[in-house]
């Protein structure tokens, strides 16, 4: 019969000096181990640049309409060293689809200084028109906010803002400005 407690041989112990075969640098490897070579990541990261260049070059942000200031009309203010100002303009809308107009500012460099203002409702054009008969000759129908403009269609309006400047530094102005902001949509720029 055979022990049952048999023990395998010890192994003699190892003299100090002897270094092990345990290399810790292999577990965690290195860059050169775990990446790939250098030209495939260049390589790769280029693509992605390319890429990323073509479709934010191909998709900026761009207005769809267009528009133009076509008559400028200003009569001064009796008592007042401000104008009213009737700004006609047309619109292109290019779009596939309606828009509508948000706010329509204009701006002037006349007197020295920038001024600003927004476009006077509809129902107060309508009795500045009547109390400046000047500025009806050339009215159109008046354009405000919430105004649609059909997809590929064209739109003419006239818009009244007042400048706190005489008639004649009006006249001798450096730029007007008129800016359209339509929902969702660039802001449509026209400059005379």
């Amino acid at each position: 019969m055979s022990d049952p407690t048999v023990t395998p041989p010890e192994r003699p112990p190892l003299p100090p000096d002897q270094p092990t075969d345990f290399d810790i640098s292999e577990e965690y490897g290195t860059a050169r181990k775990n990446l790939p070579p250098t030209r495939i990541l260049l390589i790769c990261v280029a693509a992605v640049a390319v890429v990323v260049a073509t479709y934010s070059l191909t998709h900026r942000a761009h207005s769809v309409s267009t528009g133009s200031i076509d008559k400028v009309t200003a009569v001064q203010m009796p008592g007042q060293d401000a104008v009213m100002v009737a700004i006609n303009v047309s619109l292109q809308n290019n779009e596939n689809k309606p828009i509508w107009i948000k706010t329509i500012q204009a701006s002037t460099d006349a007197g020295g200084s920038t001024q600003t203002d927004d476009a006077a409702p509809a129902v107060d054009a309508q009795r500045y028109v009547e109390t400046f008969p000047e500025l009806r000759q050339q009215a159109l129908d008046f354009l405000t906010p919430e105004t649609r403009i059909n997809s590929r269609s064209k739109v003419a309006g006239t818009i009244l803002v007042s400048f706190p400047v005489k008639a004649d530094a009006f006249a001798a102005r450096k730029s007007l400005t008129v800016t359209i902001l339509p929902y969702d949509e660039m802001p449509i720029v026209m400059k005379k």
